[in-house]
C-alpha cells in the first residue's frame, strides 16, 4: 500500500518506523532536510523536500497514486489544509490528520466532510483518557482494553514483597482466585511467552488478561492496597494536564497542575475554573513540599522534557505517593525504562501509533481485520482482537488440535454475553471475538495468520 506521511517529527518518526518494518511503500514529507536524510539512511523510503500542504509537493510525493496520507506536522492548521488538498488531488485517497487544539475539537467533528478527514487522532487527548483509566485502579502499570471495555491486558510488576514472587504460573489461580491468564513477561528486558511451569521473580512485569469485572478482586487478592483517588498533582501545564485536569474535575478529583510559564498559567486558570494552578518550577523540591506532593494521592509528570518527567516521579515516588504516572515522549530505550521504577508509563506518542496502524491494517485488509490492536511489553508484543466470521478457518476445533504458529497465544474469547479464559479444550465459532497476543516479529492483519 502507497502511504504518505507528511510531518517527521516524533509522531511521523515513530509511523516511519513501525510501518516501513511493515513492508509499507512509504513517501516522506518534511520541510527539514536533515530529518529527511536521517529517515532515508535508515529506512527503504522516499523522501520529498517541503512543505506538505503545497499542492506542488503533494504531486511530488505521488499524492495522485497514493492510497492513504497521514498529516503529523506540528501545526493543526498546516494538517487540515494537507489533507484538503490530497483530497481535492485524489478524491479516492484516505486521509488521517493529527489535530491537537482544544478549540478545534467539535469543529473538526461537525466539518468532518469539509475537511476530507478519514479520521482524527489528537495524541494528547488520547494520553489523558489513559491516565485516567489508570488513576481508576492505582495497582496497575498499565490498561489495555478490548470489546468496548469487558476485557482487558493489565501490567503488573513483581517485586519481593509480592505474592506472586517465586510462584510458577500453574500456582497462580490459587492465589488470585479468579479467572486469568499471563499472556507475556518482561524479563531483563525480554519478553518471554510462559509456559505453565514458568516462575515468576523479583523485577518482572507481567501482562495478565482479565474481565474487567474481576480486576478489582484481583488487586485484593494480590494484596495490592488501592483507594479511591481524592487528590492529583499534575505537573506541566501543557494539552494532556488540560484534557487530564478537565476530565479529573468532572468527576469531583481535586486537581493542582504546576506550570511555570506565566502566560500559560492565566489561560489554564480561564478554561479551568475549578482547577488549582500554580506558577513554579515543577522540578522544585521546595515547592513539590509545599505543595504537599507527599500527601496526594497520585503524580503525573507531564512536562515537555522525558528527563524532568523521569526525575520528579523519582522523588515522588521516594515521598511515598501511592501512584505515580509519567508520560515520556522517546520510550526507545526500553532497557533503561525497565531498570528504573517510574510508576505507570505513558506515551502519547506510542497510543496514537497503535490507532493509525490499526487502521492501516484495515485498509489493506478490509474483511477480517483487527477490531483493536494494543503494543505491550515495551513495544515487543501485540494484543489484538479479531472476529471470527464464515472465511475464519478452524472453527469449532478445540486449540489442543490447531497448530498456531509460534509465538501466538489465544488469550480469550467470547461468545455472545460469556466470555472465556481459554484452555486445551476451548474453542471459537462464527460470530465470537478472539483475542491473540504474538510478537512483533510476525505481523497478523487477519485472524486466519495465527495458524501454520
Amino acid at each position: 500500500m502507497k502511504i504518505i506521511i507528511a510531518g517527521n517529527g516524533k509522531m511521523g518518526a515513530a509511523l516511519t518506523r513501525q510501518l516501513a518494518a511493515e513492508g509499507d511503500d512509504l513517501t516522506l514529507i518534511d520541510s527539514n532536510m536533515k530529518v529527511l536524510e536521517s529517515s532515508e539512511e535508515r529506512y527503504d523510503i522516499m523522501v520529498v523536500h517541503g512543505n506538505c500542504a503545497s499542492m506542488d509537493v503533494l504531486l511530488q510525493a505521488g499524492v495522485k497514486e497514493a492510497d492513504l496520507l497521514i498529516a503529523m506536522a506540528g501545526a493543526d492548521e498546516v494538517n487540515l489544509l494537507c489533507c484538503m488538498t490530497a483530497h481535492g488531488l485524489n478524491a479516492n485517497i484516505h486521509t488521517i490528520a493529527r489535530v491537537c487544539n482544544p478549540e478545534y475539537t467539535n469543529q473538526i467533528y461537525a466539518m468532518r466532510d469539509m475537511f476530507a478527514l478519514s479520521m482524527v487522532v489528537n495524541p494528547e487527548r488520547q494520553a489523558a483518557t489513559e491516565i485516567e483509566r489508570l488513576l481508576k485502579y492505582p495497582g496497575f502499570l498499565k490498561r489495555d482494553t478490548f470489546t468496548k471495555g469487558r476485557v482487558e491486558i493489565v501490567e503488573l510488576r513483581i517485586d519481593e514483597r509480592s505474592k506472586l514472587c517465586n510462584v510458577a504460573l500453574n500456582d497462580m489461580d490459587g492465589i488470585v482466585k479468579c479467572k486469568t491468564l499471563v499472556c507475556a513477561v518482561l524479563r531483563d528486558g525480554k519478553a518471554v511467552a510462559p509456559g505453565g511451569n514458568f516462575v515468576l521473580r523479583a523485577g518482572d512485569r507481567i501482562y495478565v488478561t482479565a474481565f474487567t469485572n474481576v480486576l478489582a478482586t484481583l488487586l485484593k487478592n494480590l494484596g495490592v492496597v488501592t483507594h479511591k483517588v481524592k487528590r492529583v498533582m499534575l505537573c506541566g501545564g501543557g494539552r494532556v494536564s488540560y484534557y487530564l485536569a478537565n476530565q479529573l474535575q468532572n468527576s469531583g478529583i481535586q486537581v493542582q497542575i504546576i506550570e511555570q510559564n506565566a502566560e500559560r498559567c492565566r489561560q489554564l486558570s480561564a478554561m479551568l475554573p475549578s482547577t488549582c494552578i500554580i506558577q513554579g518550577d515543577s522540578s522544585s523540591q521546595f515547592l513539590l513540599e509545599s505543595e504537599g506532593v507527599s500527601g496526594c494521592d497520585a503524580l503525573a509528570t507531564m512536562t515537555g522534557m522525558d528527563e524532568l518527567n523521569m526525575i520528579i516521579s523519582l522523588y515522588g515516588l521516594s515521598c511515598g505517593v501511592p501512584q505515580v504516572i509519567t508520560k515520556l515522549g522517546h520510550i526507545e530505550n526500553t532497557d533503561l525504562l525497565g531498570k528504573l521504577s517510574l510508576g505507570s508509563v505513558v506515551s502519547p506518542k506510542e497510543l496514537c501509533c497503535n490507532t493509525i496502524v490499526q487502521y492501516v491494517r484495515a485498509m489493506k485488509n478490509q474483511t477480517g481485520a483487527a477490531l483493536t490492536v494494543h503494543t505491550i511489553a515495551d513495544g515487543q508484543a501485540e494484543a489484538m482482537e479479531f472476529l471470527a466470521d464464515e472465511r475464519t478457518k478452524n472453527c469449532g476445533r478445540t486449540l489442543k488440535e490447531l497448530k498456531l504458529k509460534k509465538g501466538v497465544l489465544v488469550v480469550c474469547i467470547l461468545k455472545g454475553a460469556k466470555m472465556e479464559i481459554p484452555n486445551g479444550d476451548s474453542y471459537f465459532n462464527i460470530g465470537d471475538i478472539v483475542y491473540v497476543v504474538t510478537g512483533r516479529e510476525r505481523t497478523i492483519y487477519q485472524l486466519n495468520d495465527i495458524f501454520e
